[in-house]
């Protein structure tokens, strides 16, 4: 064998060790790159599983941190982040700002926030409070006033509340009523009793312009269905009737009874000789008890010393004693007591020999019960 085939022939051996060689580099690469792969994959999996789960954990369970009562601010110019700083100054530590950002984008609610008061309630998750905060559910509030309050109870009431923002403290009545596009009419009775929801924002002055529509529409309503014989002249009478009966029972049948005694005085031109009215007439001085002397002493409200209605009402009526004032209930009865057992019901009498009966059963009940408490 010559050099040159020998030559030649360890150039193929070499040449089929280095293809051999070279194979086997490469399949081994492969084979760690799959496992690799595989790793990754499975870590990838793992990540995306644990943070769907603590998203949706974050999203969906209740907040801790939160007590009954509790609510939330939301003012004109809070970001999303100043919102979540907010909840974490009032203990609420939930979610991470990504967290709470995603999940803003999730439920179209980043840069939606709408201005008002949120209620936080315990059990409520982020998911809940975001939905509310972008549909605007602001917390609503109640003030009721109470059926036979008169300006001064109200206008007290209204002062002591904290969450009301506050433009009337400083008005007088007279200045209160012009702010209300009313200029001239005495408030008293003007304001309907009911329960008046509001939101972080309104005012004592909104809350009483509602008040006295509602109380503009009552009125108009019950006056359209007087009776066709009412001795009342106009629907501002009626309210002054109305503020009377409130102020004279609390039983609900008994209002058009009531109403229908001070009517048929009315028609005859008897005193109607009641002593809300002369209470009224007192403001201040009265200190719990009327007196003979207080019947006697004549004001503009003194229904023992002057014939006729007082010049305004005396309280604010309900709706049922507008009603009552405008189709009073037929009968005979001039005169009324009440029963003096508790109940707050009243003895209705045709004559003053009846009446004066009534009174004296009234008076020996009333005695009966002071000797058992003593």
């Amino acid at each position: 064998m010559t050099s040159s085939r020998r030559s030649r022939r360890n150039a193929g051996r070499s040449s089929r060790g280095a293809g051999k060689a070279r194979a086997r580099g490469i399949s081994k690469p492969r084979g760690i790159s799959k496992v690799f792969l595989l790793v990754v994959l499975a870590a990838l999996v793992a990540g995306g599983v644990y943070l769907w789960q603590r998203y949706t954990g974050f999203s969906d369970a209740p907040m801790p941190g939160i007590e009954q009562g509790d609510t939330l601010v939301v003012e004109r110019g809070d970001s999303l982040a100043s919102v979540v700083a907010k909840l974490r100054k009032a203990g609420v530590e939930t979610g991470h700002r990504v967290e709470w950002q995603a999940l803003a984008r999730e439920l179209g609610a980043a840069n939606k926030l709408q201005v008002g008061e949120y209620a936080l309630e315990p059990g409520m998750s982020a998911r809940d409070l975001l939905v509310a905060m972008r549909d605007g559910r602001v917390l609503s509030r109640r003030f009721t006033i109470v059926e036979g309050w008169n300006i001064r109870d109200l206008r007290a009431a209204l002062a002591r509340n904290p969450e009301l923002e506050h433009e009337t403290g400083t008005l007088g009545d007279a200045a209160l009523m012009a702010k209300l596009g009313h200029a001239g009419q005495h408030p008293e009775g003007r304001f309907l009793p009911e329960t008046y929801l509001y939101v972080r924002g309104d005012s004592d002055l909104d809350l009483l312009r509602r008040a006295h529509e509602a109380m503009s529409a009552a009125l108009d309503e019950a006056w359209a269905s007087r009776a066709p014989d009412s001795v009342l002249r106009n629907k501002d009478e009626a309210l002054v009737l109305a503020s009377i009966v409130e102020k004279e029972t609390g039983v609900a049948d008994e209002r058009p009874q009531i109403a229908g005694v001070f009517a048929r005085r009315l028609k005859i031109g008897m005193r109607l000789q009641t002593d809300p009215t002369v209470i009224y007439g007192m403001g201040s001085a009265y200190a719990g008890n009327i007196r003979r002397a207080d019947l006697l002493t004549d004001t503009p409200y003194n229904t023992y010393t002057r014939a006729g209605l007082p010049p305004t009402p005396i309280a604010m009526p309900g709706v049922e004693a507008l009603r009552a004032a405008a189709r009073p209930a037929p009968g005979d009865a001039l005169y009324f007591v009440a029963v003096g057992d508790g109940s707050g019901r009243h003895v209705f009498t045709r004559s003053l020999a009846e009446h004066q009966a009534a009174v004296r059963a009234y008076l020996q009940r009333y005695r009966a019960q002071q000797r058992q408490t003593q």
